[in-house]
């Protein structure tokens, strides 16, 4: 059962919810214990000889921190700054080596890599990125400076993961669920208190366009109170492009327009994504979530085949390497992918500057 079932059945029950508050305050006595030994430096931290920057959030998922962190990369390759990417890779395999590396030439299975790392590489492919995948973020790092060289490691969803120093913590707070309900987890969605923004930055309100301008003035009070001297920034995630996952081919967005379609996603925002959808003008007759890393299984994409009457089915790319091995007679019709980006609204340049320290 996946975190979010479990917590809506503990909230209908009063004992549940009490059960639920004391869980929140020992996971909070935990993190504000492990915040006080860094900031007293009785954890040992490391420092790198590399410009080190830091893309994470406060909540569990949603925010958008995969195509920022891609958007982040493109940005240095443009300036011409040499980055590598440093990232766990949640929902791997146990791997045979204790650092894992994507390069252009690499072809490996989601299931050795996360399906975040893998779409990461999808994305980057001729970019000459390379991708860094372990647990130990500072062996990540040591290993691409000992091969690769980077001026900037980018360090994907390591907000909490202090043990790394970095030059710049960059958080992103979604506008549609910005502060997880206000609680700590398992109550809310919050990894920790919005008081750990003072660690920040700079912080980016993601899906601005999402929600009313109001709302947004209302988030950049919460942030500017929590995290004064943090630079404070806007961002939409805008549809790129149709890739038709059958025949590899990749289409313009109107190829979905007016038609009736079955959205498919395992995420922490699948509302973002259904948006998005709506935007290219399709119509989204199903709506199919799954709970974020969802492994799907072949029952499941029957069962998506048999409701949909044959009508095309779109998803994520972070969601189709998650697909079943036989997926494609499972689902014989159009089986696509809506290919998104972030876009910097609000301080384009402040961002540039902060990736490179200039």
């Amino acid at each position: 059962m996946n975190l979010a079932r479990a917590r809506a059945q503990l909230l209908e029950r009063t004992a549940g919810r009490w059960l639920l508050s004391l869980c929140a305050f020992v996971y909070g006595l935990g993190v504000a214990l492990r915040n006080i030994l860094y900031s007293l430096k009785l954890l040992p931290t490391r420092k790198l000889g590399s410009r080190t920057v830091c893309i994470g959030n406060l909540t569990v998922g949603g925010t958008g921190k995969t195509t920022a962190v891609l958007l982040a990369a493109n940005t240095l390759r443009r300036k011409g700054v040499k980055a590598a990417i440093l990232t766990r890779g949640y929902g791997r395999l146990r791997a045979k080596r204790e650092v894992q590396v994507l390069v252009d030439k690499t072809t490996v299975s989601w299931k050795e890599t996360g399906d975040e790392p893998w779409m990461m590489h999808q994305s980057l492919r001729g970019a000459d990125i390379p991708i860094l995948i372990s647990p130990d973020r500072v062996k990540a790092g040591e290993t691409a400076l000992f091969y690769y060289k980077p001026r900037v490691l980018l360090l994907d969803d390591g907000f909490q993961h202090r043990r790394l120093r970095r030059d710049l913590d960059i958080v992103l707070i979604s506008a549609i669920d910005p502060f997880g309900g206000g609680r700590l987890l398992p109550y809310g969605d919050l990894r920790e208190p919005l008081s750990a923004l003072k660690r920040a930055g700079m912080v980016i309100i993601t899906h601005a366009d999402q929600v009313e301008a109001s709302r947004v003035e209302k988030i950049r009070a919460v942030v500017s109170a929590a995290a004064p001297s943090a630079e404070l920034l806007e961002a939409v995630h805008r549809p790129d492009f149709i890739f038709d996952l059958k025949r590899n081919e990749r289409h313009r967005l109107s190829h979905v327009k007016g038609k009736a379609i079955a959205s498919l996603c395992g995420i922490g925002n699948p509302k973002s994504f259904e948006a998005l959808l709506e935007a290219v003008e399709a119509r989204v007759a199903q709506a199919w979530r799954y709970p974020d890393h969802h492994p799907y299984t072949l029952e499941e994409m029957r069962s998506i085949e048999e409701l949909g009457k044959g009508m095309p089915v779109v998803t994520t790319f972070k969601d189709f390497p998650r697909f079943p091995q036989g997926w494609e007679d499972a689902l014989p019709g159009d089986v696509l992918a809506l290919a998104v980006r972030m876009e910097i609204t609000s301080g384009k340049d402040v961002w540039e500057k902060a990736l490179t320290g200039d």
